[in-house]
């Protein structure tokens, strides 16, 4: 059974330590003055070095290279601690089959270095050979130059990040000052090391959050663009079925049908260019280059409304809209834009919001803003998803309702583009969302 000692200083020597007539013992007296110059010489050294690797591979390099030649050892190897805590990874060699970087695993708790892990205390193996601890790892053969093996713990934070592996090809019995070399080697790199994995781990993860991003642009890019093939088809068959007979100076046997018909006509091509918009919408969503400033002019705000309102009136059929607000307000706007985030802050509140309830739109100016609020009585939002809700592809499933994460992504866009933003809040005691866009108002 292995019996760890307490600290670095006092090693594990089991079986077959400190021989009589051992080989090598190490670098001169323990402990001297001009040896322990030299060490701190070299963990100067190494820090520096560390420190201004450029890149992880190079980082790790440092590591191996600088810590075998400061021992005057053979092979040098540091393996990390994979994130699940489960198993040590090789990540950095200058003496094993360097095509097991990155394949070669030890479980933590097994063999010199899984117990170097577990335990946090150093262990020196004289002869690896009479040693019942030592696992010999798949896939490296370490039988023909592995005799005597020094094994320190990277600690960072109360956690074992990884061990450093010190090991010779003759029988040499490793000194308490090379314990406590190894040891402070390790505790200065177990912080450069771990801070170093966790910054290419974070780039890792930017340039696949990159390329989904790219992905997912190149994709809706792709759709939107198929879409205005049908929607122009819909438009020229909308026309046809619209065309009427010359009277030539008589009268319709039924105005009022054809009145009617006119009238489908206008609010199927209004619905028509509605598409349009949503697509260019969609389209300005996803571009990587920002588009050209709007432009913008004074807008009366509640004229926009009412054209929304009149334009998506089919889809608000199973809800009651109220207006509370009749004062004259003026958006410093593009009168575009600004009806696209109505258009999608209204189709949001229908989407989420229960049958038979309440939208409520109003509007006023606050603070030299114009403010327009769509307020529902659906199942309202929790503040950790506020700030989400507006990011792109984010979205809240709910029993009454599914969101495709485009259309706040959109509404926010839009409204900064023109110098305001979009918001959500509370919408009062009863419940629901109210969410907010805030323009420059044209009159204080």
């Amino acid at each position: 059974m292995e019996t760890p000692k307490a600290g670095r200083g006092r090693p594990d020597t089991r079986p077959g330590s400190r021989p009589d007539n051992r080989p090598d013992t190490g670098d001169g007296p323990a402990g001297s003055a001009e040896e322990q110059l030299e060490q701190l010489r070299f963990l100067h050294r190494v820090a520096r070095l560390a420190t201004t690797a450029r890149t992880w591979d190079a980082l790790l390099k440092i590591v191996v290279d600088e810590t075998r030649d400061a021992l005057r050892a053979d092979v040098s190897s540091l393996y990390l601690v994979d994130r699940d805590g489960a198993n040590l990874t090789l990540a950095a060699t200058n003496g094993l089959d360097r095509h097991q970087i990155g394949r070669a695993r030890i479980p933590v708790g097994e063999g010199v270095t899984g117990r170097v892990a577990q335990t946090r205390q150093a262990l020196v193996i004289p002869d690896v050979k009479l040693d019942p601890r030592f696992l010999w790892v798949r896939g490296i053969d370490q039988r023909r130059f592995v005799t005597s093996m020094l094994s320190a713990p990277l600690v960072w934070n109360d956690a074992t990040v990884g061990v450093l592996n010190i090991q010779m090809e003759r029988l040499r019995f490793f000194t308490e000052s090379d314990v406590d070399h190894v040891g402070a080697i390790a505790d200065l790199l177990a912080g450069i090391v771990e801070k170093g994995r966790q910054q290419q781990e974070a780039e890792a993860r930017a340039a696949e959050l990159k390329a989904l991003d790219e992905a997912r642009a190149e994709l809706i890019a792709l759709v939107t663009h198929e879409l205005r093939t049908p929607v122009a088809v819909v438009r020229a068959y909308a026309d046809l079925l619209a065309e009427e007979p010359d009277l030539r100076g008589r009268r319709s046997r039924d105005p009022e049908r054809r009145a009617l018909r006119k009238q489908w006509h206008a609010g199927t091509l209004e619905q028509v260019e509605r598409l349009d918009r949503l697509v260019d919408s969609i389209l300005a969503s996803v571009r990587v280059v920002p588009d050209q400033p709007a432009d913008v002019e004074a807008v009366d705000v509640p004229s926009v409304v009412a054209d929304v309102v009149r334009s998506i009136g089919p889809i608000l059929g199973r809800h009651r809209l109220e207006i509370r607000s009749d004062a004259a307000v003026q958006a410093m706007a593009d009168p575009s834009r600004l009806r696209q985030i109505v258009e999608h802050l209204v189709e949001n509140a229908v989407k989420y919001a229960p049958p038979d309830t309440a939208i409520t739109l109003d509007w006023a100016v606050v603070d030299g803003t114009a403010r327009l609020g769509v307020s529902d009585q659906g199942p309202g939002i929790p503040d950790e998803w506020r700030e989400r809700i507006f990011e792109p592809y984010a979205r809240r499933d709910t029993q009454t309702a599914r969101g495709s994460g485009i259309g706040l992504y959109a509404a926010k866009r839009l409204a900064e583009s023109m110098g305001g933003r979009v918001w959500c809040e509370p919408a009062g005691a009863a419940g629901g969302a109210r969410f907010v866009v805030s323009l420059p108002a044209a009159t204080p």
